[in-house]
């Protein structure tokens, strides 16, 4: 009893508000809708229980659903840790290295950002991700990527169930004519004859659900690649982005330095078990980290000074060379731009020819910045903030004449 009133308490309940949102909203009625559909299906009309198949078939339906929801949960209520308000590092000497964050109150640790979302600074975060409704970072990140596998592969079985319910009950059901082909949906064939018969309100049901689980095993598919991608080099989205950012700005300095990303430890294995162990716990304290021979702990973050500090760095300008509608998923930006849309709340800008924006960061296909609604450049005017796809836009021309600069005027900088 001691036990359960411990994790039952009135924080954790506050928790439960994260459900009461469109994300976990719409994640879970597509769980709901193909996980009961695939049961009944099976059960109903396709590979009745007093089999021996079909036992063994509806447990692993129970099971891909429990794992589902199991790392679901775990993912949005654990939560991904955050920075201690007040937070600052034990030698003060270090301080010099970190950013100060004036809403907690609290030095950055290293590879903690703060998210406007949840309004607190997020230990190794990578993404506000709106289908948890809760940020991915240190503590749920294996949850959230055991979530993004097990999805795919549950969604896969339940729809082999769908085509194999539907090629069974429609098998002796379809006559051929010259010109026509008919569906006789009355007709039963199973000995003994379902409880309930397969009508055209089941086959409708049975294909809305194939839809829903097929889209969902390309959708989550992709997510998952993406995800194992940065794990295997032991890095966060925001991370890879810093270092794509660091190599441009030692390429356009013209500096004999190399950037080295500290985290990495020079094998997929130990990355790899950074973020998933047998007890389910991450290793560490998400406030100092592991970092390979030669490095030092706040190397990043030193890079991300100098980032802030350098203004051109930190803000690439583009000019506007193609309308954008603002479509989360544009068709008629390319099917790549189409298949990697930033899976955020955040929102896309509104593009018209002709118009200047800075932007702060991105992916391969995608922008996030400020469009800016005057002319004059001046930091400070309004603007709209929010992502663009790149083949929209194309360096700003000042820019280019900037690069253009002389060799020792460009190092002098």
């Amino acid at each position: 009893m001691g036990a359960l009133c411990s994790v039952i308490k009135f924080e954790n309940l506050q928790e439960l508000k994260r459900l009461c949102h469109w994300g976990p909203i719409i994640a879970l009625g597509v769980i709901a809708i193909c996980s009961t559909m695939a049961m009944i299906d099976s059960v109903l009309w396709y590979w009745p229980l007093h089999t021996t198949g079909g036992s063994v078939n509806f447990i692993m339906l129970i099971n891909w659903t429990v794992m589902i929801l199991y790392n679901y949960f775990n993912a949005m209520f654990i939560g991904p840790g955050f920075v201690p308000l007040g937070w600052k590092p034990e030698n003060s000497q270090d301080s010099m290295y970190l950013q100060y964050c004036k809403v907690c109150q609290a030095y950055k640790a290293p590879r903690s950002h703060h998210c406007r979302k949840c309004n607190r600074c997020v230990l190794k975060m990578d993404h506000h991700c709106p289908w948890i409704n809760n940020c991915c970072g240190f503590q749920n990140h294996a949850s959230f990527t055991l979530f993004l596998l097990l999805a795919p592969l549950g969604c896969i079985h339940a729809a082999f169930i769908f085509v194999m319910t539907m090629y069974t009950q429609l098998y002796n059901r379809l006559s051929f004519g010259w010109n026509t082909v008919k569906i006789d949906m009355s007709a039963a064939r199973r000995d003994p004859l379902p409880l309930i018969p397969f009508g055209l309100a089941a086959f409708a049901a049975t294909l809305f659900a194939l839809g829903l689980a097929l889209g969902t095993t390309i959708a989550v598919g992709m997510l998952f690649f993406i995800q194992m991608k940065i794990i295997l080099r032991n890095k966060t989205s925001i991370e890879s982005w810093i270092e794509e950012k660091a190599k441009d700005r030692i390429q356009y300095y013209q500096l004999d330095e190399v950037f080295v990303f500290p985290y990495d430890m020079g094998s997929r294995w130990k990355n790899f078990k950074q973020v998933f162990t047998w007890s389910g716990v991450p290793e560490g304290d998400g406030l100092a980290w592991p970092i390979r021979e030669g490095c030092h702990q706040y190397d990043l973050t030193i890079e991300q000074l100098k980032q802030k500090a350098d203004k051109r760095v930190r803000s690439v300008r583009y000019r506007v060379i193609e309308d954008y509608s603002g479509a989360c998923c544009p068709l008629n930006k390319g099917i790549k731009t189409f298949f990697t849309s930033p899976c955020t709340e955040e929102p896309r800008i509104r593009l018209q020819r002709g118009e200047f924006i800075l932007a702060t960061r991105g992916l391969r296909y995608w922008l996030y910045g400020d469009k800016i609604l005057d002319d004059s450049f001046v930091e400070g005017v309004s603007r709209i903030r929010g992502w663009f796809p790149r083949n929209c836009v194309e360096k700003c021309p000042c820019d280019a004449e900037t690069d253009q600069a002389p060799e020792g005027e460009k190092k002098n900088r």
